[in-house]
């Protein structure tokens, strides 16, 4: 008789490919796709039937309790810096500074800082119509400027808070979210640019074609608010978080156990960061520029509702892993990884490649192969903010026609199926096998 060991390995492969079936093939809703394959995959597994319902519950309200503030008030931060201009204002601000003839490095500078704010279908978005701007003014290929756009959003989003991948991995590796933003600093701004400026040069020869989103509204000059206005407001989350890092990684013991340290804290935790954010950025990119309560919480609610069906996908991966965990699969997996010569930094990072290559989506491949390396980064006792870096990295690997982000890529850009793997998806995989070796890198001195 085969052993568990072997066949609920087994049974995980089964799982992500009837997962991949039904999405891409049935093309069956994400949400339900993923909750369907939990309760198959947990039968599949053993679990005791009667607790398959709690284990689904547990899974939807501790992801959506860890990332619901995150989600929500992100979205909305983001519809303000859009709705106000303030977004547009850091772009143009920092394409202008830099020159026609850098396109390519203030394009991707200015994505890196609007990215910090937004998520990433977000801040693409906002940012194609300027994109398009600048390929028309300069009369340039539009990937010129597009692909570092594209590379400095996907970079902030697999590796830096507040985002939702890199919170939910910390979430559930307890690893130090200002840490990780800190780490997350350091490795980000040489892949911005090998997977941005430097990568444009090998695939310059592709041209991509002016489609119909082209001529998307941005605002004039004299409506948007001033640059400092703008950083600031898009900033403040990441300003806050830092901040309370520095303070606990470098004042005295003496010092943690004061009331001053206990509020710099709280103000710190990425909840309370992004709360103040917002509650500062309806002054100054709302209040401030003549806009009423109404209007305001028109842009609020917008926001939100953009991305309600993405904050349902990401539960539904915190139900598979849930099961995963429940099952005790993720304690034989990381045995099997445990026991082999597997760095474990380069373990996490190919599960979470795997995952994403299977199943699309970048934050569930995240969360699902979080669950899966835990006991893997207990055991192992590696730098956890490290191995959040790593799962970040391969969750980005690859992008196929499974992710949303291939096609909202090949459409915007007006791109063959050829010509987005050779572009986009060949950024996305340049931006995980360089991010792994800049772990590994940085584990080397931390």
């Amino acid at each position: 008789m085969i052993s568990r060991d072997i066949l609920d390995p087994i049974f995980l492969v089964c799982g992500i490919g009837f997962l991949f079936v039904l999405i891409v093939r049935f093309k069956l809703n994400s949400f339900l796709s993923l909750l369907l394959t939990a309760m198959l995959l947990a039968l599949a597994l053993g679990m005791d039937i009667s607790k398959i319902s709690s284990s689904i519950t547990k899974g939807l309200g501790d992801t959506l309790g860890g990332l619901a503030i995150i989600l929500s008030i992100g979205a909305m931060l983001g519809k303000l810096m859009a709705d106000s201009g303030a977004a547009q204002r850091i772009a143009m601000s920092v394409i202008d500074n830099f020159g026609a003839k850098n396109v390519r490095w203030s394009v991707c500078i200015a994505s890196s800082l609007v990215g910090f704010a937004l998520f990433y279908e977000v801040g693409f978005i906002l940012l194609i119509p300027i994109v398009f701007t600048i390929a028309k003014e300069l009369n340039i290929n539009p990937l010129e400027a597009g692909i570092p756009m594209a590379a400095a959003l996907s970079v902030t989003h697999g590796f830096l808070p507040p985002h939702p991948g890199p919170v939910l991995i910390a979430g559930a590796l307890g690893a130090d979210v200002g840490l990780i933003l800190l780490y997350g600093c350091i490795i980000a701004f040489p892949i911005f640019i090998l997977a941005g400026p430097v990568f444009y040069s090998f695939v310059k020869d592709i041209k991509g074609g002016i489609s119909s989103f082209s001529d998307l509204e941005h605002k004039n000059k004299e409506e948007l608010p001033s640059f400092f206005i703008s950083i600031i407001s898009a900033l403040i989350p990441v300003i806050l978080m830092l901040m309370a890092t520095f303070i606990k990684q470098f004042s005295s013991e003496e010092f943690h156990q004061t009331t001053i340290y206990d509020i710099i804290e709280f103000l710190g935790s990425p909840n309370v960061a992004l709360i103040i954010a917002i509650c500062i950025a309806i002054y100054t990119l709302g209040l401030r520029r003549g806009k009423n309560m109404k209007e305001i919480s028109q842009s609020l609610e917008s926001g939100v509702k953009t991305i309600a069906m993405i904050l349902l996908v990401i539960a539904g991966g915190g139900v598979l892993k849930q099961v995963l965990i429940d099952s005790g699969l993720s304690n034989h997996i990381s045995h099997f990884i445990n026991q082999s010569s597997f760095h474990p930094l380069i373990a996490a990072w190919f599960i979470a490649a795997l995952l994403r290559i299977a199943l699309g989506s970048a934050s569930v491949a995240a969360i699902t192969a979080a669950a899966i390396v835990k006991p893997l980064s207990l055991a192992s006792g590696v730098n956890v903010e490290l191995m959040v870096l790593a799962i970040g990295a391969g969750s980005v690997i690859l992008s196929l026609p499974n992710d949303p982000g291939f096609w909202m890529f090949k459409e915007f850009f007006n791109l063959s199926i050829k010509q987005t793997l050779l572009t986009w998806s060949a950024l996305e995989t340049i931006i995980s096998v360089f991010g792994i070796i800049m772990v590994l890198l940085l584990s080397i001195f931390v």
